[in-house]
């Protein structure tokens, strides 16, 4: 079926204060999320924009020695198969449970 794409472009930067680890480098890259294009989808597409302009989206962690940007609390899509236990689908709880985190 068709589908919705998000993708967040997160260019490599220096940490803020309140980031783990200030004025370090961190690495940024390119993230792709997926939604099911029908109302629920558009309307949770709405709400994980909201969430990104607040700086809710993204988190900076430690990975081998160097900072780098990776997904945060909210559960995000990044595949269209693979179910649940590969962030995919199908999972029919999934814009349910998002809805309740954002």
């Amino acid at each position: 079926g068709a589908g919705l794409g998000l993708l967040f472009k997160m260019l490599s930067s220096c940490a803020k204060v309140g980031d783990p680890c200030p004025g370090q480098p961190y690495k940024g890259g390119n993230f792709c999320a997926f939604l099911p294009d029908n109302r629920e989808g558009q309307k949770t597409a709405v709400l994980l924009k909201k969430a990104f302009e607040q700086g809710l989206t993204f988190q900076i962690k430690s990975c081998n020695g160097e900072e780098r940007v990776t997904w945060g609390l909210i559960p995000h899509k990044t595949s269209w198969d693979g179910g649940k236990a590969r962030n995919g689908y199908p999972d029919a709880q999934y814009l349910r449970e998002v809805c309740t985190v954002l």
